[in-house]
């Protein structure tokens, strides 16, 4: 492994955040292309183990990667400078965007443009659908739990930590009788002193905001609210961002009341348009959050701190496992039966993300919808005459630029972006 100096680990991860646009499947080719294929830092094997050790864990795992390999590299120092850098970009993106949208959503061409935004958004959550199911669904018993996890989740409005314990849980006993062996070859344990060590100061780092909003602004306060509603969030979704955006969406909009179901799409949209993370758009269901229930005379002052607190929140639990994790990997690949838990929590996030792709078409493509309550049955239903004919024309339209002519991320998002403007302003005359 090329020894870079720590001024070159810094100038690698700028160039990667500045790149990361697309969601997780463009971010991780970003990644390989830059570290593997031209400066051949970590060879293809090691590149793999690593992409699979992440996946295996709660939260976004494109900058769960790029943390890794930094460690790698230069153990903490590498792995902050390339967590943080693949951060950065898109916080101070979504912050101007957040500032932005307030203070001028109300102007029919910043609407236009959102509007537009939101079919295509579909067309993306739908794609990574499809390649997600591809690789992670297995075998049948995967593809019941995907089955089983969509049902629970769209008819039944289970709350999603819930179907993820069940499905780590069926991992567990599918292992059992399926006859797969507890372990391999006996790995190495870590040291379990410096292992302690590690994860007391990052939990004391994750957790340190909680404790302040609690003793300065009180519990039911919005700040508060939001660290433990994030804090929970990095802590129960496997499968990467379109997962947890499911978890957020439900929670975010029906319980809280921080978005409504179009703001949700509008904070997606931004990410997806925008460098680094996918995830990052939870960053702005926290600044629009606060801005409507701030804890403070200045709304915009809260909404400032929600944009760090809920960043802090998603993204320190990831330093956390990485660096308490990371000199465990051949041992934790070594527990078959911890790998088919995991395994079974990643295909029902099959389901997790399907239930996502249908409540955003509901929320894009009908206007209006009503809520079926019967029993333990419990789902949204649209109203089919309030069907949005210009929405499903330029779904359509993304779809034929995605999928016929495979045109990139901002091709397709800019001719949506401007479609939808343009209806916006005529619809205005």
């Amino acid at each position: 492994m090329e020894n870079l100096s720590l001024k070159q680990q810094f100038k690698l991860w700028t160039s990667v955040a500045l790149q990361s646009f697309g969601g997780p499947a463009g971010q991780i080719a970003v990644i390989h292309r830059l570290v593997v294929e031209e400066k051949k830092l970590i060879s293809e094997e090691k590149f793999l183990h690593a992409l699979n050790f992440c996946m295996l864990l709660p939260g976004p795992e494109a900058q769960q990667l790029a943390t890794y390999i930094g460690w790698l590299i230069h153990k903490t120092k590498g792995g902050l400078i390339a967590g943080l850098l693949f951060i950065l970009p898109g916080f101070l993106s979504i912050l101007t965007l957040s500032y932005f949208y307030v203070l001028f959503y109300h102007l029919a061409l910043v609407q236009g443009f959102f509007y537009g935004l939101k079919p295509a958004i579909v067309v993306f959550v739908t794609a990574a659908l499809f390649k997600i199911s591809q690789r992670v669904l297995k075998n049948t018993f995967h593809l019941f739990l995907a089955i089983g996890a969509f049902i629970a989740l769209f008819f039944f409005n289970l709350a999603f930590p819930v179907v993820v314990i069940f499905a780590g849980l069926s991992g567990i006993i599918y292992a059992r009788f399926s006859g797969v062996s507890s372990s391999t070859k006996p790995q190495q344990m870590p040291q379990l002193y410096q292992t302690f060590k590690t994860f007391s100061l990052w939990s004391f780092v994750w957790i340190f905001p909680i404790f302040l909003t609690h003793s300065i602004l009180g519990e039911k306060s919005t700040l508060h609210t939001m660290n433990i509603f994030f804090s929970k969030m990095s802590m129960v979704t496997f499968g990467g961002a379109y997962a947890a955006l499911s978890y957020v969406a439900q929670e975010a909009v029906a319980t809280y009341g921080w978005v409504s179901s179009g703001e949700m799409l509008d904070a997606l949209a931004m990410a997806e348009s925008t460098p680094g993370p996918l995830i990052q758009s939870v960053q702005f269901v926290g600044f629009l959050g606060a801005y409507r229930f701030h804890d403070f005379a200045s709304p915009m002052l809260s909404a400032f701190l929600a944009s760090i607190l809920v960043t802090w929140m998603t993204f320190a639990p990831c330093f956390l496992w990485i660096f308490t994790f990371a000199p465990y990997v051949e041992f934790i690949r070594g527990k078959k039966i911890f790998s088919e838990a995991l395994n079974a929590i990643t295909a029902s996030v099959v389901g997790v993300i399907l239930n996502l792709s249908l409540w955003f078409i509901l929320k894009t493509i009908f206007k209006n919808s009503h809520r079926l309550e019967f029993k333990y049955l419990s789902l949204d239903l649209p109203i089919l005459n309030s069907i949005d004919l210009w929405a499903v024309l330029i779904c359509l339209l993304a779809c034929v630029l995605r999928f016929r002519y495979n045109k990139n991320l901002f091709t397709i998002l800019s001719i949506s972006a401007l479609l939808g403007a343009l209806i916006q302003l005529f619809s205005h005359l």
